[in-house]
């Protein structure tokens, strides 16, 4: 196990597997699309209110994250102007799709870092707690919107467990090498965090909704949740941008619980990536409208 995580802490080889991954699903949807070209021909139908409640449900999601990013910098004792927390989410955000790998996160530690003082122990177990609270909402859409109450019950508190043990474990390596943790641990922000992240979920299933509408329009919004709940597992492992692949397969594994074909995953997942680019795009448009260059240098300015 330590050798193969050795193995995989090799940055050329983690860049190298995000290429494979991301090969290989080009290649299965351009597969599955050239032997079913009616799929192609209905994405031509969307209708002009749909692209528009799309994007509307994105930015919904992109400003529920300025505030999950806002009550975790909190947690650190440190704040923020909220426009330039809008900016640096917005800035992440494209990073984290165009750039390699996950680099939305690393843009904003090095930001943060930088800039603010920000501990960077502090902020990844902030973000730990943040990704405990997103893991357990979503772990409830998944499980909760298709199996009986005692099974959701069930998969909550062993999502809670497992969230809490790795929060947990980061804790006592960081003792170990003596570095004392400093979060703020208060009702009202730890309160904030929750309701933002589920807010940001809730945008989510919002756009995946109006998405599967667009290529199956008997889905149910209960079908939605629980597409949903699968669907953000994704964050957890993905390597490629947007979590290509990655997303396509928790979803495929799930259709037992969701009920929705492998054909309409495929085609929704590629009506999502063509309207969210188009959704950065604009939003990179807002970014320059705000000045953002003036407000902050580059990432790798900072890095120097």
């Amino acid at each position: 196990m330590n050798q193969l995580k050795q193995l995989f802490s090799n940055p050329k080889l983690r860049s190298f597997v995000a290429a494979l991954i991301l090969v290989v699903t080009v290649a299965v949807f351009v597969r599955f699309f050239t032997q079913h070209p009616q799929y192609i021909t209905s994405l031509r139908h969307i209708k002009l209110w749909q692209v528009l409640a799309i994007m509307g449900l994105n930015m919904g999601a992109i400003l529920a994250l300025v505030f999950v990013y806002t009550f975790t910098l909190e947690l650190c004792g440190k704040k923020i102007p909220l426009r330039e927390q809008f900016l640096l989410t917005a800035y992440s955000s494209i990073a984290n799709f165009f750039g390699p790998l996950q680099s939305g996160p690393g843009v904003r530690v090095v930001y943060l870092k930088t800039k603010y003082k920000v501990r960077m122990r502090d902020y990844i177990l902030a973000t730990l707690i943040y990704y405990g609270m997103f893991a357990v909402i979503c772990v409830l859409f998944l499980v909760g919107g298709s199996r009986p109450w005692w099974q959701t019950l069930l998969a909550f508190i062993v999502v809670a467990l497992a969230s809490l043990a790795v929060i947990r474990l980061f804790i006592s390596r960081s003792a170990k090498k003596g570095e004392a943790m400093n979060l703020q641990l208060g009702a009202k922000t730890m309160f904030g965090l929750f309701l933002a992240t589920l807010a940001q979920v809730c945008f989510i299933t919002g756009y995946y909704f109006v998405e599967l509408l667009v290529v199956k329009s008997h889905v149910s919004f209960r079908q939605a949740i629980v597409y949903s709940g699968a669907a953000n597992f994704a964050i957890f492992v993905s390597l490629t941008p947007d979590a290509i692949g990655f997303r396509e397969s928790f979803l495929v594994l799930s259709k037992r619980l969701h009920r929705i074909s492998t054909p309409a995953i495929l085609a929704a997942n590629l009506i999502d990536r063509a309207i969210y680019a188009l959704f950065l795009g604009l939003l990179f448009l807002i970014v320059l409208a705000f000045h953002a260059k003036d407000r902050f240098k580059k990432p790798s300015d900072l890095a120097q």
